[in-house]
């Protein structure tokens, strides 16, 4: 490939996946410098387009040529670094001491250190805050700490061409925002390739935008600025054009949404003590060795009371939440009250999840399990990853009822595996609400979602706050994704050393 030739040239391209899914792309040229944005709804073959172009799928016909110095950040990669990690666990059986890998030894593997460009490197690792991590186990970081380092990764093996799928979801504010500055300041060395799902985020250096559905291009455009360096009118139409559909879909939400039924009180059950917070914690706190993550927390959590939680990554939400739900071995060392029970008495971790609804990004790397849409819905009811109980008629009955209201009612009997990133986090946020619990946790429910859809799950979570039967611990980095409806917030940074 010349160095005058596109990075990308893709012409009548048929591209199948071993899920069946196939794409079929007319043309997309990305010449060097050309900065692109791929949008479209959850499915409509955003993530599938960039993984094709990082060397997955087959090309059943057409041309295609792509450049080989390329790096591609998405969630796919996440979960197989973290997948591969955790397979070291197994190592036992052949009586093997499995040897944690470090995040340096992830940051730096297979980049010679003779083509790094050390000040490259330190920007990347301020810009991340990932030179107190470097020792640390890999299998230690939070979701949003292993998306740092894989972004990191990237950044210092300057490719020609950089694929960032979502890159900003799941990061907070400060992160966001160095993000933002470091990827402008390298924009005139490095080709991006941006797959989003938020316009709002379509950088400034935009030069082509792609906008897809049902697996095809419908849409792209050069992006040509004036003399003052905006966007032309033809492109900056099509932009108002996208919005103005999703400020009419939010305005049909807001007056047509309406919740289905609880089922039996055997399943989201009242908690044993009307009066009784719903949680307590005194003092809590969570350390490893000498490394505090937060301390001095009291929190009291009543019934019909709504909580945002905010903090950057590794300030100690995720790590808050699990003791709340009995997942973190924490819990029984701290002076917890939830439900009812004082934690350490005697009670089950299933006690506790009976009144819990869960949604998170850590939930969404576990459910690995292929069953069906449907009863990836129904096992929240029995608070399972993957349903191993015979449900009621009912259950069934609410469970397409959500299904819809999530307009994935035609995908009831497809593996949860076949659907799109998106199109599961909608199915999990089902699944956490389906038993209208009387706690519920949603850990960045929005990561990954397009503009409808994440406007969708906005005004089903505000309506579920202002029915006043839920209560809701809401954790988002997005201000744009801030529930009217949720009065009270605490900040992890306030328990932070």
């Amino acid at each position: 490939m010349n160095i005058t030739d596109p990075l990308v040239s893709l012409s009548s391209c048929l591209i199948r996946f071993q899920s069946s899914f196939e794409l079929n792309i007319t043309e997309l040229n990305i010449s060097k410098l050309q900065h692109t944005v791929v949008l479209g709804r959850n499915g409509s073959g955003k993530t599938a387009l960039s993984a094709f172009l990082a060397g997955n799928g087959t090309l059943e016909s057409g041309a295609a040529d792509i450049i080989k110095q390329l790096r591609w950040v998405s969630i796919e990669q996440q979960q197989a670094l973290i997948e591969a990690e955790k397979q070291k666990d197994c190592a036992d059986i052949w009586d093997v001491i499995p040897e944690p890998t470090s995040v340096e030894e992830v940051l730096y593997e297979g980049i010679e250190s003779s083509q790094l460009d050390q000040n490259l490197v330190l920007k990347v690792l301020k810009c991340f805050s990932l030179e107190p991590l470097l020792e640390r186990p890999f299998r230690a970081l939070s979701t949003g700490e292993t998306k740092k380092l894989l972004i990191a990764k990237s950044i210092i093996s300057e490719p020609s061409l950089m694929i960032l799928d979502e890159p900003w979801d799941g990061l907070d504010n400060k992160t966001c925002i160095g993000l933002s500055e470091l990827l402008l300041s390298i924009s005139d060395k490095v080709t991006f390739l941006f797959v989003l799902n938020r316009v709002t985020e379509v950088p400034s250096y935009c030069q082509q935008l792609v906008l897809m559905d049902n697996a095809e291009i419908q849409w792209q455009a050069k992006v040509e600025k004036d003399s003052a360096g905006d966007l032309n009118n033809d492109v900056n139409s099509k932009l108002d054009e996208l919005i103005t559909q999703v400020k009419q879909l939010q305005h049909l939400q807001q007056v047509e949404l309406r919740l289905p039924q609880t089922d039996s009180e055997i399943f989201g059950p009242r908690p044993l003590n009307s009066n009784d917070p719903l949680v307590k914690l005194t003092n809590a706190k969570v350390q490893y060795g000498d490394s505090v993550v937060f301390k001095d927390l009291d929190w009291t959590i009543q019934a019909n009371q709504h909580w945002q939680v905010t903090g950057p990554n590794g300030s100690g939400k995720t790590c808050l939440l699990n003791l709340i739900t009995g997942d973190h071995p924490q819990c029984y060392v701290n002076d917890i009250f939830v439900f009812g029970y004082q934690r350490g008495s005697g009670e089950t971790i299933w006690q506790i999840k009976q009144y819990i609804g869960y949604m998170s990004n850590v939930l969404h790397l576990d459910y690995r399990v292929n069953c069906s849409v449907l009863h990836v819905v129904l096992s929240g009811f029995y608070d399972s990853i993957g349903l191993y109980k015979t449900p009621t008629t009912r259950q069934i009955s609410l469970a397409h009822q959500w299904l819809s209201l999530m307009a994935l009612e035609d995908q009831a009997t497809t593996g949860f595996q076949q659907l799109s990133f998106g199109d599961q986090r909608l199915v999990l946020i089902a699944r956490a609400m389906v038993k209208h619990p009387s706690l519920l946790i949603l850990d960045e429910p929005c990561n990954g979602l397009d503009e409808i859809n994440r406007l969708k799950v906005l005004a089903l979570i505000d309506l579920l706050a202002r029915q006043g039967t839920t209560s809701l611990l809401y954790v988002n980095h997005h201000q744009e994704d801030v529930i009217p409806s949720i009065k009270n917030h605490i900040s992890m940074l306030d328990y932070n050393e």
